[in-house]
C-alpha cells in the first residue's frame, strides 16, 4: 500500500493481499482523520457482502471469491465520542462463475485486493461528522 496527499485528498494504492476497509481506517487513524467519504475501483479476490435485515436487526452475509473487479466502491468513515473509527461502506462487482457473468453489490464488511485497489479518500474539512447509535435499528446515523 501507498498513499500520498494531493490538495486535501488522500490517493491510496493497494496492492495484493491488503484488505480495503481496514487500510482505509489504518490511514485515517494515521492522518487523525475523524471523518471522510472514500470511493474507488480495482481488481479484487473476496467479498464479503451483508444486507441489512431490519425486521431481524441483523446482516444476512454472502461471501464471494475469484477474480472480482470492483466496479464501484463508496463509503464514509466516522467516529464516535470516544474517538471509535466506523465505516459504512457500499460496492459492486462483476464476476465470472463457468460461462455466465454475474453481479453481486451491498453493504460491504471486508474486501481483499488480488492485483490493486485505487481509492480516493477526501476527509471532511471545517468540521466532523460523528457517528450517532440508534438503538431502534441498532446500527449508528451521522451526528452532526
Amino acid at each position: 500500500m501507498d498513499y500520498r496527499n494531493f490538495n486535501n485528498t488522500i490517493y491510496i494504492r493497494m496492492d495484493r493481499g491488503d484488505e480495503i476497509i481496514g487500510t482505509i481506517i489504518e490511514i485515517c487513524r494515521k492522518e487523525h482523520i475523524s471523518s471522510a467519504i472514500f470511493s474507488g475501483i480495482g481488481g479484487c479476490k473476496k467479498a464479503e457482502i451483508q444486507t441489512f435485515i431490519p425486521e431481524a436487526g441483523t446482516f444476512e452475509t454472502q461471501m464471494i471469491e475469484g477474480m472480482l473487479e470492483l466496479v464501484s466502491l463508496n463509503g464514509n468513515i466516522v467516529t464516535d465520542e470516544n474517538g471509535g473509527y466506523f465505516h459504512h461502506t457500499h460496492a459492486m462487482f462483476s464476476y465470472k462463475a463457468g460461462n455466465e457473468h454475474h453481479t453481486a453489490a451491498g453493504h460491504i464488511k471486508s474486501i481483499t485486493v488480488l492485483y490493486t485497489a485505487e481509492i480516493e479518500l477526501r476527509p471532511v474539512i471545517g468540521g466532523s461528522i460523528k457517528r450517532k447509535y440508534d438503538p431502534e435499528t441498532g446500527t449508528g446515523f451521522w451526528d452532526f
